[in-house]
């Protein structure tokens, strides 16, 4: 029980941000611009400053060679997702049209940065967290390449492969993970990493009110009648990592017997926090900044944020009775 509080707390604190910034936006306290601007400053602010403070602080040799191996496990944890995931959105949507192509995305990606950094650093602190980021990376590079495209509609310009995959955010987290590595870091001025420090704080607050007001911008009842989505988000919350961590369980045990390659379960850990969040906004912000339909991305948003309040805590309470405390905590 003391497990389920203490991963319930963070949960609650962030779905009471979804909430405010539903309400906020509903009574048109916020303007009709307010969600475009907090995008903007999670963007281009809040979250390349978490990823550059995280990785200058925590990415040295010694943690790279540590957790390389997590990067490899993270790499096989994505290709399993896509090979999931792409199938199934045919199940949904039978037409190669937009639509799929938010399913398709939903089912390969949860919302590893939005949710899970803010939850890990909440339950285990920033060093775990740079060894969750790093973990992370490679689902980045793909949601960012792969990713992107098949949220933007086929008769849109969607960038070159270079252009997606380094964006604000990814250039943020190489740079820090630069300064790290070469020891930099120690020279930057005391009030530069002050400043980073206060806007990265701002990161996961900011995000789960942008949701908030992005998920006021439909008919609430009508996103709540979509059966379809809570299928998605079932698969995405309960189904897929489970599948995820039992393949990821089976090359560990298979590395540490065979390969002689200790792999401890701490990655299983990593790969839930990871794959166990909800929906991303990306399938509303993409579909919407194109022209397509971000009412199904919205949906989706809505209630898997709502439900993973109870699964993650539940589902991380029965991967410790499972797998033992992970950090060493």
């Amino acid at each position: 029980m003391a497990t389920f509080l203490a991963t319930l707390t963070p949960m609650l604190t962030l779905f009471f941000c979804i909430a405010t910034g539903f309400v906020l936006s509903k009574t048109k306290i916020l303007p009709s611009s307010a969600g475009n601007t907090m995008a903007k400053m999670e963007t281009w602010i809040f979250c390349p400053a978490l990823s550059f403070m995280t990785m200058l602080r925590h990415c040295t040799a010694e943690s790279l060679s540590t957790h390389g191996i997590n990067m490899i496990m993270a790499g096989i944890s994505v290709a399993i997702s896509m090979a999931i995931a792409i199938p199934l959105s045919g199940l949904f949507i039978k037409e190669k049209n937009a639509e799929r192509g938010v399913y398709s995305y939903a089912l390969t990606f949860a919302n590893c940065s939005y949710i899970g950094d803010p939850i890990v650093l909440a339950l285990f602190g920033e060093e775990i967290l740079a060894y969750y980021k790093l973990f992370c990376l490679p689902l980045l590079m793909v949601i960012y390449t792969w990713g992107i495209g098949v949220l933007i509609p086929q008769n849109k310009e969607n960038g070159s492969f270079m252009r997606r995959l380094f964006n604000i955010n990814t250039i943020s987290m190489l740079m820090g993970i630069a300064m790290g590595l070469s020891g930099l870091g120690a020279y930057l001025p005391k009030f530069l990493t002050s400043a980073l420090d206060s806007l990265k704080a701002c990161m996961g607050p900011v995000a789960m009110l942008l949701a908030g007001v992005t998920i006021a911008k439909f008919d609430f009842i009508g996103m709540l009648k979509n059966k379809k989505v809570y299928i998605a988000t079932i698969l995405r919350l309960v189904f897929i990592p489970a599948v995820l961590i039992a393949f990821l369980f089976g090359v560990k045990t298979l590395a540490n017997s065979v390969l002689d390659i200790s792999i401890g379960n701490d990655v299983l850990f990593l790969c839930f926090f990871a794959t166990a969040a909800p929906l991303g906004l990306n399938t509303v912000i993409f579909p919407e900044a194109y022209g397509g339909n971000a009412e199904t991305g919205a949906s989706m948003a809505l209630i898997s944020h709502t439900l993973c309040v109870i699964s993650i805590p539940l589902l991380y309470t029965l991967m410790i009775a499972i797998f033992g405390t992970p950090f060493g905590t």
